[in-house]
């Protein structure tokens, strides 16, 4: 353990990460690829702003961000199938929900899908997971 000497407070190494097996490597790049179509497959001209289809979608009154739900569900769904643990799972639906539940509400909604990327936020969280949980090579 690292001392960090500004308040004498012990510190971990950061972790590295570890390699992963090819088959939950391939599985997180078409993950992957899914959250960045819904959250930053374009980017908004002169400015920095990156949208996806989970933001166009969610313009569509009633529909939009019901239907943006899921791919959103099958990223979650996906990680089950590769091994999250339930405390994961119940972290990555919280997100898909609070991405549906407020991206359902007129304007406000649309304004926070613009930063609140549930689904790249998601797949970080799976990957960094299994980064540090996969076995040693």
């Amino acid at each position: 353990m690292q001392a960090d000497t500004a308040h004498g407070v012990q510190r971990r190494p950061a972790a590295r990460p570890r390699p992963l097996s090819a088959y939950r490597r391939d599985e997180l790049a078409r993950l992957e690829d899914l959250a960045h179509r819904m959250d930053t497959m374009f980017r908004i001209p002169m400015t920095e702003i990156r949208v996806g289809l989970d933001t166009i979608l969610g313009l569509i009154p009633g529909i939009g961000d019901t239907a943006t739900a899921i791919p959103a569900g099958y990223i979650v769904y996906r990680g089950y199938k590769l091994g999250a643990p339930k405390s994961l799972l119940v972290r990555m639906g919280v997100n898909a929900g609070i991405d549906w539940l407020i991206g359902s509400i007129p304007l406000v909604g649309d304004l926070f899908d613009l930063g609140f990327k549930a689904n790249r936020r998601n797949v970080r969280l799976l990957r960094r997971h299994f980064e540090r949980t996969a076995a040693p090579a």
